[in-house]
């Protein structure tokens, strides 16, 4: 459990430490509110797209090895971010600190594969995603205050040092465990899955210019028919047709979004920015 809460404690201070951080990360760096939510959006795209194969691909080579892996990868992103001197910089580091997106599905699936006992892994499960849903909102006062008094870079650099601890912890305190059966991965159906969702998510980001919205709708719509066709004739699909077509997959897919975008547009839009007219 140490070694797990720490590993979705790395992740969600990559997830919510900056957002009231965002004001002083765009006067520090000299652009606009517009800029520094890209880089906020390379994020979160980087974590929904990591997040389609990564679990799929620790089922089969090793749930350990790639949590450890996507936190050293999380930490490496985090120090380019510290030392970005521009936005383009900063993007490429939110983009590689995306790689954590998965960190809770894995960690609940390593829980589930050493508490075998239904009631103890219920109260686990809850331990592990109370802390996903924002630490009590510790990690965003902790990043105001060192937003505040350090500058962005100390946000950066604080995620950094909570993330190579995560690994260490995940590294020595957790059993390696695979799938039953070690399937090859369906990297075919990864490709077009990932720039269905891709486009679609930078669609929905630039509601503003229609034009390319409309262009990036397109790409999704084609890349999931691509999908669709390759899932059926696969040995081994990354998601079976047969889930695609019941709408209880799609009634929780959708109401994650539809909650998710409400609560990220109010903590990373409307608190963090400056009153009107000040």
């Amino acid at each position: 459990m140490l070694a797990l809460l720490m590993a979705v404690f790395a992740f969600q201070l990559n997830a919510s430490m900056l957002s009231p951080a965002l004001a002083t990360m765009e006067r520090e760096l000299n652009t606009t509110a517009a800029q520094i939510g890209v880089s906020q959006t390379a994020f979160f795209t980087a974590a929904a797209l990591f997040s389609l194969f990564l679990p799929r691909w620790g089922d089969l080579i090793g749930r350990r090895k790639v949590l450890v892996g996507m936190l050293v990868l999380t930490a490496l992103g985090c120090v380019i971010s510290a030392l970005a001197p521009n936005v383009t910089v900063l993007f490429i580091g939110r983009v590689i600190q995306g790689v954590a997106g998965p960190t809770v599905p894995l960690a609940l699936i390593m829980l589930r594969q050493q508490v075998p006992n239904e009631k103890q892994y219920a109260l686990l499960l809850g331990i592990v995603t109370s802390v996903n849903g924002g630490i009590a909102g510790v990690d965003a006062l902790a990043g105001g205050w060192l937003a505040g008094n350090f500058g962005f870079r100390s946000v950066f650099w604080t995620m950094a040092v909570v993330c190579v601890l995560g690994a260490l912890t995940v590294k020595l305190f957790t059993k390696e465990s695979t799938a039953p059966v070690t399937a090859p991965m369906d990297w075919k159906g990864v490709a077009p899955l990932a720039i269905a969702l891709g486009a679609l998510l930078l669609a929905f980001n630039l509601l503003g210019r229609p034009a390319l919205m409309i262009a990036l709708f397109a790409v999704a719509a084609v890349g999931f028919v691509v999908f669709w066709n390759v899932e059926k004739k696969v040995a081994h699909p990354l998601v079976t047709v047969e889930y695609m077509r019941q709408r209880r997959t799609w009634a929780l897919l959708l109401t994650t979004l539809l909650t998710m975008t409400g609560v990220f547009a109010v903590m990373n839009g409307l608190i963090p920015g400056p009153t009107p007219g000040k």
